[in-house]
């Protein structure tokens, strides 16, 4: 198999600080645009949860030049598409356009970081959208926040780690405008931010746009981001949620990875044990609980909060083994089950037909994910902002694949050793 090794990136700075990351792409008919801030839920001070998942929102409703609404039609009009999404360490804002777009979409893009309306009508109406969003997609859905709220909650203790990112109401409620100007100042500053710009453009024309629309922002100092370190769990925890919405019983076990900014190889090993264990159906997990035994109804083993994001965070991160089952067999019995899993692979390592098929699954899905231009320019800018190299993009697959069977071997060692965080969903206060 052959596998791409390389990203070629040009990066310069603006004096205001601000990264600029071009990465051409002849054979790409559209131009992707991300604008990637570091600041996620993990950057939200106590008594203002929900804020970095707020200014996303926020930074739709206008700003010194674009009226509320107008930045969705300028892109649609353009022939584009665009969003913006929040994890636990950053917010990233993004399009895709055809070439002729990209003076317009860098004009959109540095008029909200340098002049966003933070007004009280804006906040207002942000909070109530936010709020009702919580509501639909959370509190009145079938596992709403598990496990990427519930799990954090007891597997971490410091207020960074452990907080809900979605914010509690009543701190959304009595934010002031004040408090709203002071994130935005804090956090939106140039020096805090990453742009990339990749597919059908030329990275000298990128600079000089970047320069024309960003260069009039003043440098502000860029905020301190964590560290956020926790010790290792010293017993395990165990938590049971009542889900009246929920179809069947569920559980989540939560275990520690290494820094994947400090030790990327350590943690790459991580991810090669998560995928020999439930990628895919001949993974162990899949079948021995799923096709063998028949206990469970699905199995994943993911690193992150939200199952996909390890990479994009600094230290703790979770491996996160969740499980649905019918309830035909305690979740106690089936994290032994687990355990068992884990310890074998501890034990003898993977086989070498598993790690080839892990390269190949994992090279697989990497490039499809990062397919798109527009999904390519936010892998680049949220590696240039975690990692501070967006090249790593083109070298992850390559670089998991290069990950020797004695590390698996020794991190899932590591795992069936460590103390875990195991949340259970029980539907509608049965005693299962």
């Amino acid at each position: 198999m052959t596998l791409r090794t390389r990203t070629p990136v040009e990066r310069t700075t603006l004096p205001n600080g601000l990264t600029v990351v071009a990465a051409p792409d002849p054979s790409s008919p559209l131009v992707g645009v991300a604008v990637v801030y570091d600041v996620g839920f993990r950057s939200e001070p106590e008594g203002r949860t929900g804020f970095a998942h707020l200014f996303e929102h926020m930074m739709f409703q206008g700003s010194a030049h674009v009226a509320k609404v107008e930045h969705t039609r300028l892109v649609e009009s353009a022939g584009g598409v665009f969003n913006g999404h929040t994890v636990p360490d950053l917010t990233a804002y993004y399009e895709a356009l055809p070439r002729a777009g990209l003076d317009l979409a860098l004009w959109l893009e540095a008029d909200r970081m340098g002049s966003l309306a933070v007004t009280e009508e804006n906040l207002r109406n942000q909070i109530a959208v936010v709020e009702e969003e919580i509501k639909v997609n959370v509190l009145n859905q079938p596992y709403g926040g598990f496990p990427w709220i519930v799990l954090p909650e007891l597997a971490f203790d410091s207020f960074p780690n452990s907080h809900n990112g979605y914010g509690d109401f009543a701190d959304l409620e009595r934010a002031t405008v004040a408090d709203a100007a002071e994130f935005y100042t804090t956090y939106y500053a140039p020096s805090n931010a990453v742009l990339v710009v990749a597919g059908d453009c030329d990275a000298d024309e990128t600079v000089r746009l970047a320069e024309r629309h960003f260069g009039g922002i003043a440098r502000r100092p860029a905020p301190a981001h964590g560290p956020w370190p926790e010790p290792p769990l010293s017993e395990s925890r165990r938590r049971v949620v009542t889900d009246p919405r929920a179809p069947q019983p569920a559980f989540a076990v939560g275990y520690r990875t290494p820094d994947p900014v400090a030790d990327l190889e350590g943690w790459l090993a991580y991810a090669v044990v998560a995928s020999v264990l439930a990628d895919g159906e001949a993974s162990r997990l899949r079948e021995r609980l799923v096709h063998r035994e028949r206990l469970v109804t699905d199995v994943s083993c993911s690193l992150g909060v939200f199952g996909d994001d390890g990479l994009f965070m600094r230290d703790p991160v979770l491996f996160q083994v969740v499980v649905h089952h019918p309830g035909q067999v305690a979740s106690s019995r089936l994290h032994q089950v687990v355990t068992e899993e884990i310890e074998r692979l501890g034990d003898a390592g993977p086989t070498p037909d598993e790690l080839e098929r892990v390269a190949t699954s994992y090279a697989a899905s990497y490039w499809h994910g990062v397919d798109s231009v527009m999904s390519r320019a936010i892998s680049l800018a949220c590696l240039q902002v975690v990692h501070g190299r967006a090249e790593l993009m083109g070298e992850l697959p390559a670089r998991l694949a290069a990950v020797p069977a004695e590390a698996v071997r020794a991190a899932a060692a590591d795992l069936a050793l460590q103390h875990t965080a195991r949340v259970e969903i029980r539907p509608g206060g049965g005693r299962r």
